[in-house]
């Protein structure tokens, strides 16, 4: 971003570093800093766009530099979204469950059980980053990506798991597929799931 943005990294655990980047990004929000023009949490950073031409105030630098903690986690908006697992809409569904020696009725049961909070947004408009998938299906990448994946694919990267609420190239293990409308530029707000929300599978 050159010298038109400032970036922020936050310590600690993956989700502490996450909420207190979230709580930064609201706080500074709040505040009304002329000079500001976007701010935007990620994994465990905040960066902090600035307008053309406008240097920083000494109240925005210290207001970067607290620290506190995030707010508790799913304090956002709850949302259930209906997936259907595995066959063709979740192609890799079978992989998974070989990869980690279970069925794939365990793959579903452990995905669909769990609770999920919107960590961060990017990649695609209105992609977001799960943080709460089960230790047991953390999966790395698909090796090579592939050229598209359909919209609504559930996937698991990593430690992550998510929605493509656009068709897309992409790497992540697709292992099942939801029709809900997760993305579309006509809504304000365009994207359904924001950082902070709370996320439910639901199997359809």
């Amino acid at each position: 971003m050159g010298e038109r943005a400032l970036l922020r990294t936050f310590p600690g655990e993956r989700e502490a570093a996450n909420a207190a980047a979230f709580a930064a990004s609201r706080r500074l929000a709040r505040g009304g800093f002329s000079e500001v023009e976007d701010l935007i949490p990620g994994a465990r950073t905040l960066l902090v766009v600035l307008r053309p031409g406008v240097a920083p105030s000494n109240a925005l630098l210290e207001g970067i530099a607290i620290d506190e903690p995030g707010p508790a986690a799913g304090m956002g908006t709850l949302h259930e979204i209906p997936v259907r697992y595995g066959g063709e809409h979740g192609p890799d569904l079978g992989d998974v469950a070989r990869l980690h020696d279970v069925s794939d009725d365990d793959v579903v049961r452990l995905h669909s059980g769990a609770s999920y909070v919107v960590g961060f947004t990017g990649f695609a408009p209105g992609f977001a980053y799960l943080f709460g998938l089960p230790a047991r299906l953390v999966t790395e990448r698909l090796e090579t990506p592939r050229p598209r994946i359909a919209k609504g694919s559930v996937g698991i990267g990593g430690a992550y798991t998510g929605v493509y609420p656009r068709a897309t190239a992409g790497g992540w293990r697709i292992i099942g597929r939801t029709a809900l409308e997760l993305f579309d530029p006509g809504r304000s707000p365009p994207a359904s799931l924001a950082p902070g929300d709370g996320v439910r599978f639901v199997p359809a």
